[in-house]
């Protein structure tokens, strides 16, 4: 029994559970651990009370602030889990007290090849959200500060640890927030003065040769919220199975990823990785423990397959489709501006790609694309053409009308060439290599109408160059996750509705200076404007996104708010640009929209 493996202080403090998936879920708070702990701020909450809220989340050096003693005693409840990290780049400044300037040395020369900053308690992969407070590189005269980096971080390895956290902030009306491992664009990983509850060691694995609920009888897997992308390709392959995650990176895919929506290289064969969750486990706002799944907490169900990250409950582990073994084959794509190839050529040649992509979505196909400003009327693409399940002959039949349109106006393309590997294989790099970068993007789901209108098609691919010829990047995901592919239980689900009606999610990189963006956003207005009913993928998006509630949710967020006002009336969760987040607000002298500031009320 896991419990028996607890100090002996936590035993009259916990419950034990057998019947929840992994055995670091069967310890869980009791309902009066508070009182024997002598920590008040460890209750329960009651959503059906009357609820009141500060001005402003707590904040360091405010009276609201937790004293010393209680922040003592909760780190003897947790005995060593809670920690009070210092950014890691701290030992480059020479005014700081961790100055080191070997330990610098080693994280310059050697964390691109470790996993040094994914295994950090602090970092996030986007440095801008944070307040840029501490980078690695420090500019002349800099200092180090903590910026939007948590104070404390609860290192979970048992969900008693996030029950008792969640109890405590909401208790002591502190900023909540979860990290996983970093992929945080926006800074939802991120937050000045906030409590973390870090879920990245939660990287438990479970096959289940069958599995019964509802309509659905077949393999399936129980999986760990701290699992990263690169992992579950291990898995899949000592388990002979194919479940729908990211390529082989340190995504946490069970967390953020799925409550996002989640696309992937199975995106028009399986539908979204949000279609394929069966049961949840998830710790809800006022402390509690609860599976989610069609029977049970069905709202929760609904919310957290697709409604959005940080915003409805902490997933522990989860109950995901496990699929038979599939090949993902490939055929690659590249062409540019030359001697020979004009910019007009180049542009005519993106048209027939983007129109032809549609037909590689609707036989289970994705591509991912790049088209890349060279320099002046100078212009790059590239695309990977994947297809699952696929004989190399299909693929080269099926692509060679595209290669010999594309010849015929002038593009030198060379023969298809199908990669004979599989996507769906032991996993080769360990996850090394993610270091904190700084870049910005947006995004926008291209709603399948765009191309059932010549007009429509042209304004569309109007607005794409512009972008790019104004410096911006253009990469594009072709997909098609209609709503006969989700599947039971996928139909109902919280997910962005523009998923189930596109060919074509894309991304636009911000280049040069981030902070300067009026360009940016004139040409977007136009890109939205040429693709009206469109959406954009909250994972992937700008923040600062306008009229996020209809881009990210659509018809879903009148329903998505009312799961979140009645499940966490106190905003225990928050993120910027999710459910309900306009409600609060983050106070700062940053340009752009970081978490370096208290989160106050909106008026």
């Amino acid at each position: 029994m896991r419990s028996l493996l607890l100090p002996t202080v936590l035993l009259s403090l916990l419950t034990c559970s057998w019947a929840v998936n992994f055995p670091f879920e069967e310890a869980q708070l009791a309902e009066d651990a508070a009182s024997t702990a002598g920590l008040p701020a460890l209750s329960f909450g009651d959503a059906s009370k009357p609820v009141t809220h500060p001005d402003c989340k707590a904040a360091p050096g405010t009276d609201a602030w937790p004293a010393d003693e209680d922040w003592e005693k909760l780190g003897d409840f947790f005995s060593g889990s809670l920690l009070k990290p210092e950014p890691p780049a701290a030992v480059c400044y020479e005014d700081h007290p961790l100055a080191n300037a070997t330990a610098c040395r080693d994280i310059k020369l050697n964390s691109g090849s470790t996993r040094f900053f994914i295994d950090d308690p602090l970092t996030v992969l986007t440095s801008w959200p944070q307040g840029d407070s501490c980078p690695l590189n420090p500019a002349e005269n800099g200092t180090c500060t903590h910026g939007a980096f948590p104070e404390y971080v609860v290192n979970v390895t048992e969900v008693w640890q996030i029950q008792a956290a969640v109890n405590f902030a909401r208790n002591n009306d502190l900023r909540l927030i979860i990290k996983n491992t970093g992929h945080d664009f926006a800074g939802r990983s991120v937050g000045y003065g906030s409590l973390s509850v870090w879920t990245h060691f939660l990287k438990q694995f479970e096959f289940i040769q069958e599995y019964t609920q509802g309509s659905y009888s077949g393999p399936a897997a129980r999986v760990g919220a701290g699992l990263e992308s690169w992992e579950l390709y291990d898995h899949m392959a000592e388990n002979e199975i194919t479940l729908v995650c990211p390529g082989r990176y340190t995504v946490g895919v069970y967390g953020g990823w799925t409550q996002g929506g989640g696309h992937s290289a199975l995106a028009s064969t399986f539908g979204m990785g949000s279609d394929q969750v069966l049961s949840i486990q998830v710790v809800t706002a006022d402390g509690r423990f609860v599976t989610a799944d069609p029977e049970e907490n069905s709202d929760l169900f609904y919310a957290l397959r697709g409604g959005g990250p940080s915003t409805y409950g902490i997933v522990t582990s989860l109950i995901v489709k496990a699929h038979p073994p599939i090949v993902v084959k490939k055929a690659a794509l590249a062409f540019g501006t030359s001697d020979t190839v004009s910019s007009s050529t180049f542009w005519a040649a993106i048209d027939i790609f983007h129109w032809f992509a549609q037909y590689i979505t609707e036989v289970g196909g994705t591509s991912y694309t790049y088209v890349t400003y060279q320099g002046e009327d100078s212009f790059s693409f590239t695309a990977d053409n994947e297809f699952p399940g696929r004989s190399e002959d299909e693929i080269v039949r099926f692509l060679q009308p595209l290669w010999d349109s594309l010849a015929e106006i002038g593009i030198p393309v060379k023969n298809i060439t199908v990669s004979p590997t599989t996507n769906w294989a032991p996993s080769t790099n360990a996850g090394v290599g993610d270091s904190p970068g700084n870049s910005r993007f947006g995004s926008r789901l291209f709603p399948k109408r765009n191309w059932q209108d010549e007009e429509a098609f042209a304004e569309m691919s109007a607005a794409i160059r512009a972008l790019v010829e104004a410096t911006f990047t253009f990469h594009a995901i072709f997909m098609n996750p209609h709503i006969e592919l989700a599947g039971w239980p996928g139909e109902d689900s919280g997910v962005n509705p523009a998923f189930r009606d596109t060919y074509m999610h894309a991304d636009i990189f911000f280049v040069g200076n981030i902070e300067e963006d009026e360009p940016y956003e004139t040409l977007m207005d136009a890109l939205r404007k040429a693709t009206p009913g469109g959406g954009a993928y909250i994972n992937e998006s700008d923040v600062e996104e306008p009229d996020f509630q209809e881009s990210f949710f659509g018809k879903n967020y009148e329903r998505l708010l009312g799961v979140k006002r009645e499940r966490d009336p106190w905003g225990v969760f928050w993120a910027p640009s999710t459910v309900g987040s306009e409600g609060w607000a983050v106070k700062t002298d940053d340009v752009l929209a970081s978490q370096n500031g208290p989160l106050c009320r909106v008026e």
